[in-house]
């Protein structure tokens, strides 16, 4: 065994026994000081860490930000992610980089060598719905702490319902993805699922440590509180939101882990939208066929 999956298994052996929901709720009150000298010390210290620019930002001094996570999920000036107007234009939802992308097999999602997980894990158990993405195709993408932390629609879709499941919070970095099979059926998330003109799809949030929030733009903030173990709680869409391509429809706190999810034939991804490429909101993933 080399030391780099050593050092991999030992940091997730350290995860199984940290008290990981404590130290994210934790690090959601912490991010939440108002108390200028402590915000703006942490934001510099982040920036400097990270080597963040605020030059996209809707607000350019770090000083201005009323706490942490308002610079964490700091809006960006509009144009700086231009949105493709082609109709049939599949696009990123977020900034990061993508973890696995392809073809969903026998119901299973490829997370990396050796360990898959079924789409109806993921799903919280539900086998229905499970069921609509045989064949289908799926991509992931790993949000970095340094990354722009909203989530806009990669598609135009009109909410159904949506789901929260409870669950671990388990770190979703590479090494922690590489090491743990199933971390993503395994956390806590948010299940968004859509309708489009050519079918259903579904978004899914996947919270991680130090996610100290996860919210949507049509529930507001939905974690905390933290549950572990509780079944999944389903909720109708009541207004049957319409969101557009490009258009925000959450946020997360700290980094974390989007999986998007197609039916058979409904997404074609292009070539360059592989494993270990960079992407940002608005950028081309694929196209939707305009075959029913």
């Amino acid at each position: 065994m080399n030391g780099s999956r050593l050092r991999d298994l030992l940091f997730v052996g350290l995860q199984r026994i940290l008290p990981t929901q404590g130290l994210s709720l934790l690090m959601y009150r912490l991010t939440r000081i108002r108390w200028t000298a402590f915000k703006d010390l942490h934001i510099r210290l982040f920036m400097k860490g990270f080597d963040i620019s605020l030059d996209e930002a809707l607000i350019t001094e770090p000083s201005e930000y009323a706490t942490f996570n308002d610079f964490f999920t700091r809006e960006l000036k509009r144009g700086v992610r231009p949105i493709s107007p082609d109709p049939q234009a599949l696009v990123s939802p977020v900034d990061g980089t993508i973890s696995q992308i392809g073809l969903i097999e026998h119901g299973e999602i490829f997370q990396a060598k050796g360990h898959r997980y079924t789409v109806r894990q993921l799903l919280g158990g539900d086998e229905h719905r499970a069921a609509a993405y045989d064949g289908g195709s799926f991509c992931t993408i790993y949000l970095a702490p340094y990354n722009y932390h909203r989530i806009h629609m990669p598609v135009d879709g009109l909410l159904h319902d949506w789901t929260h499941v409870p669950g671990r919070l388990f770190s979703v970095n590479p090494a922690t993805v590489r090491e743990l099979p199933g971390v993503f059926s395994m956390n806590e998330r948010v299940i968004a699922c859509f309708n489009h003109p050519r079918g259903p799809w579904a978004l899914v949030m996947v919270g991680a440590l130090f996610v100290g929030s996860m919210e949507t733009v049509w529930a507001g903030q939905i974690t905390p509180p933290y549950r572990q173990g509780a079944g999944a709680e389903a909720y109708q869409s009541q207004q049957k939101t319409l969101l557009r391509r490009g258009e925000e429809m959450g946020r997360f706190n700290m980094g974390s882990t989007v999986i998007l999810l197609f039916p058979r034939g409904m997404a074609n991804w292009d070539a360059i939208a592989q494993p270990l490429s960079t992407v940002r909101v608005g950028q081309l993933l694929g196209r939707i066929s305009s075959r029913a």
